[in-house]
């Protein structure tokens, strides 16, 4: 590969299994919210649900990044057992935190205290939220082995175990529906368990040989825990201060007007927004190896992104911005004629976040090729700062519906992380240029 010219239809090639993958795996979300959608209780348990998986997102945030760390960093045998041995114990402290957690105190505290839920809310959700203990510690396990493919150039087997993921989950929540009396949240979040179990299963043979070759490789570059525990530090903090503005913004919605419609929507806005957006978040591995193996085609990577974020976010507009709203939000997701109305509005202002999350995508890669990810997290905090500042100014002034607030808030805290990384890359600029003169 490293000797033949790249050309767009090799970049699509690498990069169209990831992003198949990232694909089925936003379907996740609309697929249950739509079967959340028709059990009884549809309100109640799908603001349940939302609350749950916030919780579940940045409980796993520490471990998300291992298969960007995987794809950057593992090059031999000793680099694989050094971020193996790393993520096994990343995976078990995420867990102990979902188990501390689950504490009846702490979980009063933050889901009573900070956030105000009381019942029948209060306790769905801290149900919903046991059965998603054993999802953190897959997604850890199965992302170190997708980042063993991916450095082997097989993303088309992350592609298959996807697929396996996404049928064992959606086949558990309709056997659920079907055949159980059980609540909407909790076949939601036993179905999120059950799904990315089997996808770690299936990761780990498919990476079977790529571990064997990688086992029989040894090369002289030198990587110590101490390093790695560096280099990923600013990334794992990257996705939990990230993913936390999703309960922050979920404490905010349970203050606004339309509190219950806004709990009850966002999750469905969010799942809609998120196909598109994931398409953008799957160009990240597909960077970090094209420009690693083709420093000369850094242009041809940087185009195809360019007409990645047009392809996407024009898509978006076209489902948010026309009647086939109403199919999306009624039919395929079951909401009410009044939630359907009612999610309209936030999914019609979010509609260029596939853009301004290719664009952020592109800046965040570069970084990491030039092993400087401490950029990465203050870009985040000024992100989640935006957010939080903007959702609270806005309820505060009771100006719009919760939906609308969240909405906006998310993105203006996106086009702020844009706008500092700019910033950034033209500060590395300028100290290129004087180091030069």
């Amino acid at each position: 590969m490293q000797n033949e010219n790249l050309t767009y239809s090799k970049i699509f090639r690498f990069w169209f299994p990831l992003a198949s993958t990232w694909i089925m795996m936003s379907l996740e979300g609309p697929i249950l919210a739509a079967i959340i959608a028709r059990a009884p209780n549809e309100k109640v348990n799908l603001a349940a649900y939302g609350i749950a998986l916030a919780f579940g997102l940045i409980l796993e945030s520490p471990i998300i990044m291992i298969m960007a760390a995987a794809t950057a960093l593992i090059k031999d045998k000793t680099s694989y057992k050094m971020l193996r041995n790393f993520t096994m114990i990343l995976n078990l402290s995420v867990t102990l935190l979902f188990l501390i957690l689950l504490l009846p105190q702490v979980f009063n505290y933050i889901a009573g205290t900070l956030i105000g839920l009381t019942d029948p809310v209060y306790s769905l959700t801290y149900n919903a939220i046991m059965f998603l203990l054993p999802w953190p510690g897959a997604i850890g396990y199965r992302r170190l082995y997708q980042g063993v493919l991916i450095v082997s150039e097989k993303t088309r087997y992350i592609a298959y175990s996807t697929v396996i993921r996404l049928i064992s989950n959606v086949s558990t929540a309709l056997l659920l529906f079907f055949l159980t009396p059980i609540k909407g949240a909790y076949i939601g979040t036993i179905a999120l368990s059950t799904g990315v179990i089997f996808e770690a299963i299936a990761v780990r043979l498919m990476a079977h040989k790529s571990v064997k070759q990688l086992k029989q490789t040894s090369k002289e570059e030198k990587l110590t825990y101490s390093f790695i525990a560096k280099y990923y530090y600013p990334l794992a903090l990257t996705p939990f201060i990230a993913l936390s503005s999703q309960p922050i913004v979920t404490f905010f919605l349970g203050k606004s007007i339309k509190a219950l419609e806004s709990l009850a929507v966002m999750p469905v806005v969010y799942s809609l927004t998120f196909i598109f957006r994931s398409l953008g978040l799957s160009y990240q591995e597909a960077i970090i190896v094209l420009v690693s193996k083709y420093p000369k085609e850094f242009k041809k990577v940087k185009n195809f992104a360019i007409y990645l974020a047009i392809t996407i976010t024009s898509l978006l507009f076209i489902i948010t911005w026309t009647p086939i709203s109403n199919f999306y939000f009624k039919v395929l997701s079951g909401l009410t004629e009044e939630l359907a109305n009612f999610a309209k509005s936030p999914a019609m202002i979010m509609s260029i976040m596939p853009a301004l999350t290719v664009l952020l995508t592109f800046q965040r890669s570069t970084l990491m090729l030039k092993k400087n990810t401490l950029p990465i997290t203050i870009g985040t905090v000024i992100e989640v700062s935006g957010i939080i500042f903007v959702i609270s100014t806005l309820i505060n002034l009771k100006l719009f519906v919760g939906a609308i607030c969240a909405a906006i808030a998310f993105v203006s805290g996106r086009l702020l992380a844009n706008t500092y990384f700019y910033l950034v890359f033209l500060l590395i600029k300028k100290k290129f240029q004087k180091n030069s003169s």
